[in-house]
């Protein structure tokens, strides 16, 4: 009988688990699988056990492809096994090509005469998914704001990032959830980093992995009214109520979606946004309406400069709302990245703001704070 050893956290059972047993068990007649105890999981990892050590014995012990369980119960990082290996005696330890304990475990191999054996990576039966992702997946929240910015928006971008600028966002409702969107898709509120979000996935490495900044779920994830400090990585200076913003938010629909990465190397005046975004930095921390409105003016003409479209309130298109609006409207810009999705309206007062939202296209949402403040 050939008998054949493999060893591992298991800390969730998960397919690709399930994939590795099995080939590991066409080496030889006999598997034994050894996972780590809780008091090992604590040690070197100080995380929980995700189920009591019994049951997960038990769950292991159910898979046909597994013919012997033991609990690894060793200090030693690495081979937590070693009294139940060097007991067994197998002939095979079999391991993943990852695997960080190579020299430890092929040292563990000569001592009982055990072939060591790295099984080649084969196509997942499934989507790759790791202990960490089924955790995030189970404690994501079930749904989740989308935002708004203000100011210093590009400046959470890492090779845009400018040491002592700040970028001003704040999250929103209504929520969404995977089986509810109440907004247009591909929108300048940060979508891509609420969905990352509820998918249990860590949202700021979504959105750099895509090449554009991480405001997007920094503010999503803490929520409220937030000023960051810019740089590659996200840091919270400043995180408010915004009850000064109740009631004066409206969003405008442009009537097309927009594309940021496709504008990330678009020519902008950065010294501007870097100012905006100071501006936007002080009004939060002064509670002022006003000072954010001039925040959102200061960052409405950057991307007008840019070469997106004027937006309703002036121009040509004054007349899509009425003129006893147009003096109780503090400010406006394109979200995001601009050229079209949604458009930030900051009003002077409620009545200004609901009233604008009987126009088709605009619409009210309200500053969303989950705690902390």
């Amino acid at each position: 009988m050939r008998k054949i050893f493999v060893s591992g956290c298991y800390d969730i059972i998960h397919a690709g688990h399930i994939q590795f047993f099995r080939e590991a068990r066409e080496l030889g007649d006999f598997l034994t699988v050894s996972f780590a105890s809780k008091e090992v999981l604590w040690f070197h990892k100080e995380r929980k056990s995700s189920l009591p050590d019994e049951h997960k014995q038990a769950l292991l012990n159910g898979l046909t492809v597994v013919d012997e369980v033991v609990v690894g119960e060793g200090l030693d990082e690495g081979i937590d096994f070693r009294e139940h290996f060097l007991r067994i005696r197998p002939d095979v330890l079999a391991v993943t090509e990852d695997d960080k304990y190579s020299p430890l475990k092929r040292a563990l191999c000569e001592e009982v005469g055990a072939e060591y054996v790295v099984l080649p990576k084969t196509p997942p039966e499934f989507a790759p998914i790791s202990t960490t992702d089924i955790v995030r997946y189970i404690r994501a929240p079930q749904v989740a704001p989308l935002r708004v910015d203000f100011g210093g928006g590009w400046l959470d971008v890492p090779k845009f990032a400018l040491e002592g600028g700040y970028v001003v966002n704040c999250a929103i409702s209504p929520t969404v959830s995977l089986q509810d969107w109440p907004y247009e898709r591909n929108a300048g509120l940060g979508g891509s980093g609420a969905w990352a979000l509820i998918n249990g996935k860590n949202g700021v490495e979504a959105e750099l992995d895509l090449g554009v900044g991480w405001q997007d779920p920094a503010v999503i994830s803490e929520t409220g009214l937030c000023v960051w400090r810019s740089g590659p990585k996200p840091e919270l200076e400043i995180k408010h109520n915004a009850d000064f913003l109740r009631g004066m938010i409206a969003l405008y629909w442009t009537g097309k979606q927009h594309d940021t990465p496709g504008t990330v190397e678009n020519a902008r005046d950065f010294d501007a946004i870097e100012t905006a975004g100071k501006t936007a930095r002080d009004a939060v921390w002064a509670s002022s309406l006003e000072g954010l409105a001039e925040a959102v003016k200061q960052s409405y003409a950057v991307q007008v400069a840019e070469g997106m479209d004027k937006l309703p309130g002036e121009g040509e298109s004054e007349s899509v709302i009425p003129v006893e609006f147009l003096k109780s409207i503090l400010a406006k810009k394109y979200c995001g990245g601009g050229f079209g999705g949604y458009a930030l309206y900051l009003c002077a007062d409620e009545e200004t703001r609901d009233g604008l939202c009987e126009i088709e296209g605009f619409r009210a949402v309200e500053p969303y704070v989950l705690s902390g403040v």
